[in-house]
């Protein structure tokens, strides 16, 4: 097939780019350029930002496809660019969204396609239901051919997954593992939480692409393995061969404490136990199932991570704010004694 990705070089999209070409896919990326390296095979590139639509409409003249796939898209006006771009020129449109957009609180703790969109909490998640209603809309109205796509959390080797860090990334808080000091955990650390490898996540959306019935509908894709949030630190530990020096916050607080927004990554997602039930996707691609396990991912990205110095980002602002979140709560909690 010809497939065109906008970015294809991200956490999510980079495996998904790698196993069509190694299918044998005619692939073009559309980005800024900044990631191709390391890529192989029949890809193609097309150099520009897409914002500059103008340059991008050129660029893109005579050129139709089987399918493109939006990885860049968080707000419906960049949807409204995508489809002036790509309006009539591809046979499928896949999205992706956000597994954040389901519910919050949910009502139940398994979530399927239907669970209702509504996070009051995160705006990043509610631009994501605003998106799928605009595409959606298309698809009923004018007939563009669109499949949606909600990822929860996906990772790759570059970035270990966590419920608590800052601006700089996972580094940091590896970092503190690494040194024995003690590491922020939201809640008491039992919620069950998915997260999922981004080879295993590219099984899948493959799949999809190319699939008539695929069209104008939704899917999530995650792992089945649900994990504890205690059980994703003590991984990372057991990965650095050291010893976990957990320490607890409830999530509200440290929404409440100044320094990071917690509110939508915590109150409004992480925070909340969730199960995704994936048999709408397997019913569509049967093969798909996830064989990377929590453990074995962690594993392996803690060990490219410390293997590879660019992915260890310093962060002293936030290993400072973990020092000063864990002595206030000791003081509180020697206030209330």
């Amino acid at each position: 097939m010809k497939i065109l990705f906008i970015g294809g070089t991200g956490t999510i999209s980079m495996a998904i780019t790698k196993r069509l070409a190694e299918e044998g896919h005619e692939l073009y990326l559309l980005n800024r350029g900044s990631r191709n390296e390391g890529l192989s095979g029949n890809i193609k590139y097309i150099t520009t930002d897409i914002n500059d639509e103008e340059k991008t409409a050129k660029l893109l003249d005579g050129l139709e496809f089987d399918c493109v796939g939006e990885f860049i898209g968080f707000v419906p006006q960049q949807l409204e660019r995508d489809y002036r771009l790509f309006g009539g020129r591809t046979k499928q449109f896949i999205y992706i969204s956000s597994a954040s957009a389901y519910q919050k609180p949910p009502k139940g703790y398994v979530i399927t396609e239907e669970t209702p969109l509504e996070n009051p909490y995160w705006e990043y998640s509610r631009n994501k239901k605003a998106c799928e209603e605009y595409l959606m809309g298309l698809y009923r109205d004018k007939g563009f051919p669109v499949t949606i796509v909600r990822p929860s959390h996906t990772y790759d080797e570059r970035s270990v997954p966590l419920g608590v860090h800052g601006d700089g990334g996972s580094w940091q808080v590896v970092k503190r593992i690494k040194e024995g000091k003690p590491v922020i955990i939201h809640g008491d650390g039992t919620s069950l939480w998915t997260i999922t490898h981004n080879s295993d996540f590219a099984k899948a959306y493959a799949g999809l692409v190319g699939n008539p019935k695929a069209i104008g509908e939704v899917f999530h894709i995650t792992s089945d393995e649900s994990v504890s949030w205690n059980e994703i630190y003590g991984y990372i530990a057991e990965a650095l061969g050291v010893q976990l020096k957990a320490y607890h916050v409830a999530s509200q607080t440290l929404a409440d404490m100044s320094g990071y927004d917690f509110v939508g990554s915590l109150i409004g997602d992480k925070s909340n136990s969730v199960v995704f039930d994936n048999s709408k996707v397997k019913a569509l691609v049967p093969d798909f199932k996830c064989t990377v396990t929590a453990r074995e991912g962690i594993r392996r990205t803690v060990e490219y991570v410390l293997a590879h110095p660019e992915y260890q980002h310093d962060d002293p602002e936030f290993d400072a704010w973990c020092d000063r979140v864990i002595e206030a709560v000791e003081g509180m909690k020697k206030a209330f004694k």
